[in-house]
């Protein structure tokens, strides 16, 4: 019998490929879940004070940068999780 799998349904497809899909979803991803975060400043729904919004933004611009270093093999495993 012959194998007539696509290369969408084959799980050896191409790296770059893989790449691309994969950064297409996670990257949009992580723009809908910021703008959930950002979602929060609302002040007629939420109280919050300026310490925990600076510590929200720390949290963030620290995991942008792991995210940069990576991409730059200046790794850092980052597996740090966020309280408030």
């Amino acid at each position: 019998m012959a194998d007539d799998r696509t290369t969408s349904e084959s799980p050896a497809r191409d790296p770059r490929e893989k790449f691309v899909q994969l950064a297409n979803k996670r990257v949009n991803k992580a723009i809908k879940d910021l703008r959930l975060v950002a979602n929060l400043s609302n002040r007629s729904s939420y109280s919050y004070d300026e310490a925990q919004v600076r510590k929200i933004i720390r949290a963030l611009k620290k995991e942008v940068d792991n995210v940069k270093a990576r991409f730059t093999n200046d790794s850092d495993n980052g597996d740090d999780i966020f309280r408030l």
